[in-house]
């Protein structure tokens, strides 16, 4: 696990380095003035679906190489949040979201008490948020976009738990394998998302608007 959470933590530090060169060189207001935004937005979905479905065809330094391709390209598109919120704030708030999931994940791998049961529940709170989110670019609600960032916040700090005990498990069943460090990889990626998606919600309640 311990590998896990060096992936995961120096990808998360990747992104910020990145995010925060792309904001203040200009190369975020020239990207995101033109359709490159788009691919900018869309390409970690892109890296992220690659490695979850091609994880079994895949090497495992072409795993690797991909966490880090993801982990600059995510940095790229964070830069964003640099033009709609202060420095301080976004400081303020990653430190709280480091916190919260340090507890969390902590939380997770040490109870003994099963988390399986959250899994299903959390999935479909997940893509409950993915339509209100989807639907909510048209209605454009204050409303629900602070609802939407409430149930995010509770969704994402529940599957940092619940992934991180399931993660412990999974580890425990490849190690020694060669398997392992593709496990590591997938591993570093789950509680990256974990991590980054709810720092993204907390922002909402804790970020400073310039």
């Amino acid at each position: 696990m311990l590998s896990i959470y060096n992936y995961m933590a120096s990808g998360v530090l990747l992104s910020g380095i990145v995010a925060l060169l792309f904001a203040t060189t200009g190369m975020a207001a020239a990207v995101f003035g033109t359709p490159l935004r788009w691919l900018v937005a869309l390409a970690p979905l892109g890296f992220v679906m690659v490695m979850s479905f091609g994880v079994n065809r895949l090497s495992t330094a072409a795993m690797q190489g991909l966490f880090w391709a993801f982990s600059v390209v995510m940095g790229m598109s964070l830069s964003a949040i640099f033009f709609v919120y202060t420095g301080p704030s976004i400081a303020v708030t990653f430190f709280a979201t480091a916190g919260a999931f340090a507890g969390l994940s902590l939380f997770g791998y040490t109870t003994k008490k099963s988390l399986s049961g959250m899994g299903s529940f959390l999935i479909m709170g997940l893509f409950g948020i993915l339509i209100a989110s989807l639907i909510n670019i048209f209605l454009r609600s204050p409303g629900l976009a602070w609802g939407i960032s409430f149930l995010g916040v509770l969704i994402f700090a529940g599957l940092t738990a619940y992934d991180t005990q399931r993660l412990k498990e999974t580890y425990a069943q490849v190690a020694g394998t060669d398997f392992v460090g593709k496990a590591v990889v997938l591993g570093a990626l789950t509680l990256y998302l974990d991590f980054i998606n709810m720092f993204q919600f907390l922002l909402q309640f804790m970020g400073d608007r310039r």
